[in-house]
């Protein structure tokens, strides 16, 4: 049996011609949809370029190919976790796991697989950054299970893809807490803002199984919600960079992260999910202004 080939995937023509079982494979993994491991990466490299990693372009290309391991891995165990919920929203319900294409234990091979391709990048970094690494397990694990418990699912996926700001930080330096701090603590803000603009792709439908969301608990107030986390995290990154290098000028670095952020609130609409879906996968460009602004402040 064959996964059919999801809407919003953006590599449907490369897909397509996989064989059928690594075609299901690949589309449990997500791999045709790649901002998911950009979202994920992102954090990676802004943790190593504020810590002065801007020739450190080996690391950043080991924390890519894990950001891409690791993005899969997680949606693979997501799939088998959720796979009875998964069949009951139109939009999941087409899943791997969910539609019966693939088997729970081929799933949980393949989970495995990616994991190790996950370890090997672990023994790439220093014993510190492992240390970090490997202490995002327990949430990561736990993730699948928050919107059954609490309306704000999107503040513990926060807390999970912002951890490789966590250890690209940890793997140059182990000094500057308070930096890291508040970096971690803009993108977890920016992370709540983007998964609610996700959210709303599958607000009625996750209303009629008993899903709980941050788009859901908005409601009308969606886009002032969204404005308020991007507003906080841009708060929390500018404090991130004054701490690091007490400059007023360090803080123009933002400008165009800011710009950008703006423009996803102001052209926000919450009511159209193929819009909605456009301004999350805009995010990806977003991570990279946020990179940049690293760099600059970085480089000091």
């Amino acid at each position: 049996m064959s996964a059919p080939i999801v809407p919003d995937s953006q590599h449907r023509g490369l897909v397509a011609l996989l064989p059928q079982p690594l075609r299901n494979l690949a589309l449990l993994a997500r791999f045709d949809r790649p901002i998911g491991w950009w979202l994920l990466f992102w954090p990676c490299a802004w943790g190593v370029l504020l810590a002065g990693g801007q020739a450190r372009w080996d690391l950043i290309a080991w924390m890519l190919i894990g950001a891409i391991a690791m993005r899969g891995a997680g949606c693979v165990y997501n799939d088998i976790v959720d796979a009875d919920l998964d069949r009951q929203v139109a939009r999941t319900a087409s899943r791997p796991v969910a539609s019966g294409a693939t088997s729970k234990r081929v799933a949980w091979a393949w989970l495995a697989a990616l994991c190790l391709i996950g370890l090997i990048v672990l023994l790439q970094l220093r014993w510190e950054a492992r240390l970090v690494a490997l202490g995002s397990l327990a949430p990561v694990a736990a993730y699948p299970f928050m919107k059954r418990i609490t309306w704000w699912p999107q503040a513990w996926l926060g807390l999970v893809f912002s951890w490789g700001a966590l250890v690209g930080w940890a793997a140059l330096r182990g000094d500057g807490l308070a930096v890291l701090a508040a970096l971690y603590a803009g993108s977890i803000c920016w992370v709540i803002g983007y998964d609610t603009i996700y959210a709303l792709q599958d607000v009625e439908d996750d209303a009629l199984v008993g899903i709980r969301s941050s788009a859901r608990r908005l409601g009308s107030h969606v886009r002032g919600g969204v404005a308020g986390f991007y507003a906080a995290a841009l708060a929390f990154w500018a404090l991130a960079f004054w701490l690091l290098r007490p400059d007023w000028a360090a803080l123009l670095a933002l400008v165009p992260m800011a710009i950008h952020l703006g423009w996803q609130v102001a052209t926000l609409l919450p009511h159209d999910g193929a819009q909605a879906l456009a301004r999350f996968r805009a995010n990806r460009f977003a991570g990279f202004l946020m990179a940049l602004a690293c760099w600059v402040v970085g480089n000091a």
